[in-house]
């Protein structure tokens, strides 16, 4: 696996390639277009991006297809002036039916060749939060996460609790095949391979994790953020990871920032780090990029790969990131979405 020395950062649609800096120094561009729009939606498909060299054009363009999908499910809410957490919603179940991503059909398999979920919504105007974790059988568990926010008494369920919540609220249930894609199965016999041989550990991102979120402002300006995962492959049963814990892998505040985050997930709930973020710019006045970029620099130094997605009260968002990728997309007012993969560009997608 290659070794990232130094974070990615991505401040809107603009910011082009760049070649490497120093550690913990990240490439930073401000005043992207968009970055005052009356909305704005920004979400990602995980930082366990395939290698280049297993990416071919095919398979590109249907992520970048997905990342479409999503964008523009979240932004017929937006330009309607629907709330931020209805688009950040939306756009998560999109991505959760999309067998390419780490959530929902698409999620990875546990060690005992089970899938077991985690997904979390929080809406910045009231920090109210509701999440679901290590649970079996919700088509969309962001729509439990959801429905936990603004149902329940709790803020976070799990396991047969969880289950039990979804039954007794209508949402909706699949059986384990829904659940199966042939890719995730062989990911799941090779590191089970892998581990009785003791071998080395050389898969790439794409094997280790993967997650899928989005942060949103709306045209009130509140914030919200949500976040689905199936976890890393082949983790013990009952691992969680960031994804469900408020202020580690997600995090929405108004007058802040809403966070959502991807990558090595025990990382980031031992730095806290969506809410780090958030304290950042609340006590010591930090803008957003430099807040982001410096946090996920930690995060390297750290032990934890990965990066995360953030919108601040003004609509702006950044993208940093220490890892090889990070599937990624943002559309603001003018209804383009706009994804990359790698520490390329923005672009728009094609036929979206």
């Amino acid at each position: 696996m290659p070794t990232h020395s130094s974070v990615y950062a991505v401040s809107g649609a603009s910011v082009s390639s760049r070649a490497e800096r120093s550690p913990g120094r990240p490439a930073t561009e401000h005043d992207a277009p968009g970055a005052h729009s009356p909305f704005s939606l920004a979400i990602h498909g995980g930082a366990g991006a395939l290698s280049p060299s297993r990416l071919n054009g095919q398979l590109e363009a249907a992520y970048r297809a997905g990342l479409a999908a999503a964008l523009t499910a979240g932004y017929r809410l937006l330009v309607a002036g629907g709330s931020a957490v209805d688009a950040v919603t939306q756009a998560v179940v999109v991505l959760e039916d999309n067998p390419l991503f780490n959530a929902g059909r698409g999620a990875v398999f546990t060690s005992a060749g089970e899938v077991q979920l985690d997904a979390a919504v929080m809406n910045g105007l009231d920090r109210c939060a509701g999440a679901v974790a290590a649970v079996v059988g919700p088509r969309n568990p962001v729509l439990a996460a959801r429905a936990v926010l603004e149902l329940s008494d709790a803020v976070l369920l799990v396991g047969e609790g969880a289950l039990s919540f979804c039954r007794a609220h209508g949402i909706a249930l699949e059986d384990p095949r829904y659940f199966y894609t042939e890719q995730r199965w062989e990911a799941l016999q090779r590191e089970l391979h892998r581990r009785r041989h003791g071998g080395r550990d050389d898969r790439d991102d794409a094997d280790r994790h993967g997650t899928v979120g989005a942060v949103a402002r709306d045209v009130r300006g509140n914030l919200a953020a949500a976040t689905s995962t199936g976890g890393i492959t082949a983790k013990a049963p009952g691992r969680v990871g960031d994804t469900p814990v408020f202020g580690a892998g997600t995090w929405a505040e108004n007058g802040t920032c809403a966070v959502s985050a991807t990558g090595t997930g025990e990382v980031f709930i031992r730095l806290g780090a969506a809410h780090e973020i958030a304290a950042r710019m609340r006590i010591g006045g930090q803008p957003l990029a430099q807040a982001a970029a410096d946090v996920v620099a930690e995060l390297q130094v750290a032990g934890g790969d990965g990066g995360l997605i953030a919108v601040d009260a003004a609509g702006a968002v950044v993208m940093p990131f220490n890892c090889q990728g990070m599937y990624r997309g943002q559309i603001g007012a003018d209804g383009v979405p706009r994804a990359a993969i790698y520490r390329e560009q923005l672009t728009v997608v094609n036929g979206a």
